[in-house]
């Protein structure tokens, strides 16, 4: 009974420290907001205690941060940790693209193809934009065929959710984007690694410069 308790309170904490993550990507807290326990507990539904531990571990990696008195609030980064983030990214999103080359299947192709096409019909739509765009990548993880690299995307991941918005808000990105994920998707089909690495890096840079971009006008 102990260890039934044990495994359904992890669980618990392990959904809810997802959903506070989610809400953080979602602008739902942006950077600066703070986070109070009962607040969180009573928005998702649940007691303090699995909110207590998600807000531990939000803090350990750096997505929270102490606050004024005794509470947490969401991480801001600074230009330099944004550059910081996006040099990791460019590194590991072009090793996922070459693992992929290698090892994706016919059909994960076919998959990763329906899901930019989807990405691509999202223009008017940020939020939509960015959904897909998350599954595209997600399939692509799958397809690297790595649960370490896989780990560490992931991880990175949870750390790009602090950004503000999401650059599919610049207008004409979803297009320019899509047209990214079919040059990496053109070199899946070769089985060309060295393509797909360059592509997938292209990608992420173009990523940056928008980014940039759009920080800049919020500034």
């Amino acid at each position: 009974m102990t260890a039934s308790k044990d495994v359904l309170a992890k669980t618990r904490g392990q959904s809810t420290y997802h959903a506070i993550l989610a809400a953080i990507r979602d602008g739902i807290y942006r950077p600066g907001d703070p986070l109070r326990e009962e607040e969180v507990a009573t928005r998702l539904g649940v007691s303090r205690t699995p909110v207590r531990e998600a807000l531990g571990r939000l803090q350990e990696k750096g997505l929270l941060e102490a606050a004024s008195g005794r509470g947490v609030a969401v991480s801001i980064l600074s230009m330099q940790q944004i550059f910081e983030l996006y040099a990791m990214r460019e590194e590991l999103e072009g090793v996922v693209a070459r693992f992929a080359a290698r090892h994706a299947t016919d059909a994960e192709i076919a998959n990763l193809e329906r899901i930019n096409e989807k990405f691509a019909a999202a223009t008017d739509d940020p939020k939509l934009a960015a959904n897909w765009n998350r599954q595209f990548h997600a399939r692509l993880y799958d397809a690297a065929r790595n649960r370490y690299l896989r780990q560490a995307v992931e991880d990175l991941q949870e750390t790009i959710a602090l950004l503000p918005d999401t650059t599919f808000i610049q207008k004409g990105r979803t297009s320019t984007a899509t047209d990214e994920h079919v040059l990496i998707l053109e070199a899946l089909r070769k089985r060309d690694p060295e393509a797909a690495e360059r592509a997938a890096i292209q990608h992420i840079k173009t990523a940056l410069e928008v980014r940039l971009l759009i920080t800049k006008i919020e500034e």
